[in-house]
């Protein structure tokens, strides 16, 4: 997947690759890609830099990628999706027109080599979409570009997070962010693999749950929810762990019925 990957970035139309800076980071993998890179990219293409570390997952991957990058602007790709060639182009100009520091677009979804339609709950928006962020991930991440101030101000990925880092980052994001978006598909995002991370564990809205609580306990004062904002979080924190607490007793899972009745109680559900 990976070569898929990389040439998808290199083939980007209407842009000098002399402008481009691909990091690759290896997060402690163990199916030869060192060698892959070593022998077919790197002597060809000084452009890619390849950093490896021991496994530590996806949001350390990323934060290592952030700071290895020296451009202004970063764009993200997972290793198993692949960049149209208009991508790039068609959000510089999004970018350009807008002014805004946030970009995303729509994307082409490809399970088990089919392709599918999206659910109405995928509908993708643009503008102040924080409400639109709150129910599940609402911008892909390899779809994404992002002027790096926006790191500097909301953080990186929280590597605490085994999964749903990105919901997490877009909830961060998006109370302060107005967001473009581009309608023109400009991704193909494949699924139905079996290392696919959100295959890898049940329950998902366990770590949204968590996102939302830190949402809601934000120290920074620059970085606090308005009042209608903080509304918004808490209705969608209740209604996310009434669902869980209803599966945990269900399921007779006692540590998760304690965990959902303390938060309840903490939060005022």
């Amino acid at each position: 997947m990976l070569p898929r990957a990389i040439q998808s970035v290199l083939k980007q139309t209407q842009f000098e690759l002399s402008n481009l800076e691909i990091i690759v980071v290896d997060d402690g993998s163990t199916d030869d890609t060192k060698s892959v890179i070593e022998q077919h990219y790197l002597p060809q293409y000084s452009c890619i830099n390849y950093v490896r570390q021991e496994n530590k997952g996806v949001s350390a991957a990323r934060n290592l990628g952030l700071e290895h990058a020296n451009h202004e602007w970063v764009a993200l790709l997972d290793s198993d999706d692949e960049w149209l060639p208009c991508k790039l182009h068609t959000q510089i100009n999004a970018i350009e027109q807008t002014q805004l520091k946030v970009c995303h677009t729509q994307e082409i979804w490809i399970r088990n080599g089919v392709r599918v339609n999206q659910m109405n709950k995928h509908q993708k928006y643009g503008g102040d979409i924080f409400e639109h962020c709150l129910p599940l991930c609402a911008m892909s991440p390899s779809s994404i570009v992002i002027h790096r101030e926006v790191f500097n101000k909301i953080g990186p990925f929280d590597e605490a997070l085994p999964a749903c880092e990105d919901y997490d980052l877009w909830a961060r994001i998006t109370p302060h962010y107005q967001v473009a978006y581009v309608e023109t598909p400009c991704i193909n995002k494949y699924g139905g693999h079996e290392d696919q991370l959100s295959r890898q564990f049940w329950g998902m809205d366990r770590f949204r749950v968590i996102a939302l609580c830190k949402l809601l306990q934000q120290p920074n004062v620059d970085l606090q929810l308005s009042s209608e904002q903080r509304q918004q979080a808490l209705a969608m924190l209740k209604r996310k762990n009434t669902i869980l607490l209803a599966g945990a007793r269900k399921h007779q899972n006692h540590d998760l019925v304690a965990e959902c009745e303390q938060r309840a109680t903490q939060f005022g559900l």
